[in-house]
């Protein structure tokens, strides 16, 4: 099921039209006091999420529902017509997983939505993760490093569940930026290095499972 947040109503028939015509489960909601309505009876496996709404904004929305343990792992792409670079940026870093700058086509949105759900459905969710004193929770979103908890951010926590999830294998900085901020973000590697610096410094005793592959990127050692 997919959940299109859009207070234009011609606009909202016509997503979830498509979506229909695309093989899709979809549902239309005007604003973000429907959505959760909705959330409370069953979870999406995707949310569009308009960033200009009356009332309550898209942006303020999408920061409820990355806050939320129910539903931070729910992928959501945002759409608007303030499509600056800034607008973009701003999204992902507060977990989105992808951006349409409207107008867009019916056929771009499907596709990115087909690509977010590849990115995303495999993630075995249920699973709690742990490496030798670092232990990771995905349903519950906490992280304990030597029986301390940790306290991250979106992306932070989004890393080191990918490090962890996939212990030994070196993932590339291009790699990272695709799977935590998305295949359209545009942003430099360098943010990898800065996020990966400050997932370190929390880790504490635990930092060094991270390990720099020269040249390459970073993997999680198996402790």
């Amino acid at each position: 099921m997919i959940y299109c947040v859009e207070d234009d109503r011609e606009i909202r028939d016509l997503v979830v039209y498509a979506l229909h015509s695309s093989g899709f489960e979809a549902k239309g909601f005007e604003n973000g006091d429907e959505l959760f309505s909705a959330i409370q009876d069953k979870l999406p496996r995707l949310i569009l999420l308009d960033i200009m709404l009356h009332g309550e904004d898209g942006v303020t929305i999408l920061k409820k529902l990355k806050s939320r343990s129910s539903t931070a792992h729910v992928p959501v792409i945002m759409a608007s017509a303030k499509g600056t670079e800034f607008d973009k940026i701003s999204c992902l870093d507060l977990g989105a997983d992808d951006y349409l700058a409207k107008p867009f086509g019916i056929m771009e949105m499907v596709s990115r939505i087909r690509a977010v759900l590849r990115r995303t459905q495999n993630d075995t969710l249920s699973k709690v993760y742990s490496n030798g004193e670092l232990e990771l929770d995905p349903i519950a979103h906490t992280v304990f490093a030597s029986k301390r908890s940790i306290d991250l951010t979106l992306k932070e926590f989004e890393i080191l569940r990918l490090l962890i999830s996939n212990l030994g294998k070196v993932f590339t900085r291009e790699q990272l930026l695709d799977r935590i901020w998305g295949i359209h973000y545009t942003g430099e590697t360098r943010t990898v290095d800065v996020h990966i610096g400050t997932l370190r410094s929390k880790l504490a005793d635990c930092a060094d499972y991270i390990q720099t592959v020269r040249g390459v990127g970073y993997r999680m050692e198996v402790k």
